[in-house]
């Protein structure tokens, strides 16, 4: 018996060593759903990471955008997203960062503190998308 198209699972890697060290895949597509494991700020392809959360925001979310083009998604396109932060009072320092790149399309999100697997960061962002629903945000009405 054979599985529908919208029932394969279709792995995305960022080539990552994290991905095959740890087991896990950058994202996962299932249908038009896009799973985008929890993203650092770390550049994959000099595995170097910056210090201050702007910069790591900046990379998580380039590294995000680039998991949702594999999967033929965009930024626009997400629809939930968790941020995690070793420190819940630096999380003020990545609205800017944040708005830039979800400012459109306004995820529902929830910031969680807790501790990352590597000292150096600042930020862990996980993502979930719908692939083709960034062309029917509706935003509410601003009085």
């Amino acid at each position: 018996m054979s599985k529908s198209p919208e029932a394969r699972k279709r792995l995305i890697s960022s080539g990552s060593s994290f991905e095959s060290e740890i087991g896990y895949s950058r994202a996962v597509v299932v249908g038009d759903q896009v799973f985008v494991a929890g993203t650092t700020g770390f550049d994959y392809a000099s595995m170097t990471i910056e210090t201050s959360i702007e910069a790591q925001t900046e990379q998580c979310l380039r590294n995000i955008e680039a998991a949702l083009k594999q999967a033929d998604a965009s930024m626009l396109d997400i629809v939930r997203v968790h941020y995690i932060l070793p420190d819940a009072a630096d999380f003020p320092r990545s609205w800017p960062v944040l708005r830039k790149w979800l400012g459109e399309s306004r995820p529902a999100a929830t910031m969680i503190e807790a501790g990352l697997a590597d000292p150096r960061m600042k930020i862990e962002i996980e993502v979930t998308a719908i692939r083709r629903c960034g062309n029917q945000i509706e935003h509410p009405a601003v009085s």
